[in-house]
């Protein structure tokens, strides 16, 4: 009337078997950890190797390059240097005072930092002492081809200033005239001039909301 012990037994252990058959799920595995140590993160060992370009070279990021002026290659001056006529205020000026026509070019390579009246008189302590203050003129010339990326021809800058002064500053003179700087008011004024046009230009804000 009652079912035995022998009964319930047997059917446990069948259920049993069954359960042990059916595949066991597996626990969701947690993502890699990382620590902040400041600007660093370091990450745990998760056996995926990891791409060495991709570290330089963040996605949505420029790539970045070792050298950025290596890209660069040398221009050409604007104007050749025999070309001493297509200014001849300037060629004027240099042949009369090549010390003005220099201490011009010197304020504006150094950005203002020495102005044109002190370079002019050391080139002239330098050209009454020495007689040759090719010397000191030709090192601004390779200062202004490092600024623009110009090219050293038709030869070296020291050859240039030692064999054509006059010529060679004519050439730099028209170089940076035709940048767009005004000789005449020195690199401060041209900065005057540059912040006044873009004031100028700059569009007009309207007033009160718009609709």
């Amino acid at each position: 009337m009652y079912p035995s012990i022998s009964d319930d037994c047997q059917k446990e252990s069948s259920a049993s078997s069954i359960n042990s058959s059916a595949p066991t799920p597996t626990p969701p595995t947690a993502p890699p950890l990382s620590y902040n140590f400041g600007f660093e993160e370091v990450m745990t060992v998760t056996g995926i190797p990891v791409n060495v370009e991709n570290q330089r070279n963040p996605p949505g990021g420029p790539p970045v390059l070792s050298n950025p002026n290596s890209s660069h290659s040398p221009v050409p001056w604007s104007t050749g240097l025999c070309d001493c006529c297509d200014d001849v205020n300037s060629c004027c000026l240099t042949c009369w005072c090549p010390c003005v026509t220099f201490g011009r070019i010197a304020e504006m390579v150094d950005r203002g930092s020495t102005s044109c009246g002190v370079s002019a008189m050391l080139y002239t302590l330098i050209m009454c002492m020495t007689g040759c203050s090719c010397l000191y003129s030709c090192f601004y010339r390779s200062k202004l081809r490092g600024q623009y990326f110009l090219e050293e021809s038709p030869c070296t800058d020291c050859c240039i200033h030692c064999c054509c002064e006059e010529c060679s500053l004519c050439q730099e003179y028209r170089e940076l005239k035709n940048r767009g700087f005004d000789m005449s008011i020195g690199w401060h004024g041209n900065m005057e001039r540059q912040k006044r046009l873009a004031s100028v230009n700059a569009p007009a804000i309207e007033e009160g909301m718009i609709r």
